[in-house]
């Protein structure tokens, strides 16, 4: 082998090297990459469901956090979530994975905020739900589009029931009457679940052929029941006697909702003192006040504030720069 021949693989040695060397720093920080979103998704050890308290998601950080009391102040530390709901022994954190198409994680979290079981499903984070025993958990995503006030939008929603491990994906598969009769769309999209104390009954919003109905379910029949039109993201009362629920009141895309609460027993309902349009499933705060999210003020991305369950009073702003609120008692 001649000098320039020596040379010329001396060169392609060393090129060899930078690239590999290059590669598998760029795989480390793809690897880092990948790795900080789980990274984040972690509790500060010293925050757990213990305390009472509103928690919610903090626009500031996007992790939850606590709020002990109207003049105390917050109390940071929670998992990365975009959206978040607690009950019972369990949490449901849902953060949005990076890369396209969009996919979600569903993180079911104990007490102690730890991770007990994990499910990715397709879609952006939208809806969160646990029942009052902390047994079945529901979320909702959204496939196509990003807003209920367009009709070019698909959902999915998934039930968890921890007691047996099932997953229902997709709630569609759920037999529907509508006006007594079974009922057959290719675009039904469910929404929006809430529980009953019972673990088996359940509300949800389903849409089809361009309406939204409130459906009544029951798990172990396997079945669901339109009750009326015009009820969305229903949230079932802490008795289990009223549904608090946002009404199309306006075809003003901007502004189409009001919040109401419909008493069971009878089926009638009054709309709240608050007179924004809320795009939310509202929390019951407690028995008779209602926890929802607006759009922010002073560059906020988002405010949680509260109003009476009967409609009476005025609306307040409760935590600034949150959303995803839950009274953990």
């Amino acid at each position: 082998m001649n000098l320039r021949s020596r040379q010329l693989r001396l060169v392609l040695v060393v090129a060899a090297v930078i690239l590999l060397g290059g590669g598998s720093v760029g795989y480390v920080l793809h690897a880092r990459q990948r790795e900080m979103p789980q990274q984040q998704a972690h509790a500060d050890a010293s925050f757990t469901l213990s305390q009472p308290g509103i928690y919610f998601r903090d626009a500031a950080t996007g992790r939850v956090a606590r709020q002990p009391g109207r003049a105390a102040p917050r109390v940071s530390g929670g998992p990365s979530c975009d959206r978040f709901y607690a009950a019972g022994q369990r949490a449901l954190c849902l953060r949005k994975l990076p890369g396209v198409p969009a996919r979600t994680q569903a993180l079911v979290l104990d007490r102690q905020l730890k991770e007990i079981r994990r499910v990715t499903v397709a879609g952006i984070p939208n809806r969160a739900r646990v029942s009052a025993s902390g047994q079945l958990l529901s979320w909702t995503t959204f496939a196509t589009g990003d807003s209920y006030s367009t009709s070019a939008f698909s959902t999915r929603t998934s039930i968890l029931d921890l007691r047996t491990g099932y997953l229902v994906k997709s709630m569609e598969e759920i037999p529907l009457t509508v006006d007594g009769a079974r009922y057959h769309a290719p675009d039904v999209n469910y929404w929006g679940v809430t529980f009953a104390r019972d673990d088996n009954r359940f509300y949800a919003t389903v849409s089809s052929r361009g309406s939204t109905y409130l459906v009544e379910g029951d798990l172990r029949k396997w079945s669901a029941k339109a009750l009326r039109k015009n009820a969305e993201c229903p949230s079932l009362s802490p008795d289990n006697t009223r549904l608090a629920f946002k009404k199309k009141v306006s075809d003003d895309p901007k502004a189409p909702w009001r919040l109401h609460v419909l008493e069971l027993a009878t089926m009638r309902e009054h709309p709240l003192a608050e007179t924004r349009s809320v795009d939310d499933q509202a929390a019951w705060l407690d028995d008779a006040t209602l926890g929802y999210a607006l759009p922010g003020r002073d560059g906020r991305k988002s405010d949680i504030w509260s109003a009476p369950a009967d409609g009476t009073g005025v609306s307040r702003l409760t935590v600034p720069g949150g959303s995803s609120p839950v009274a953990v008692g």
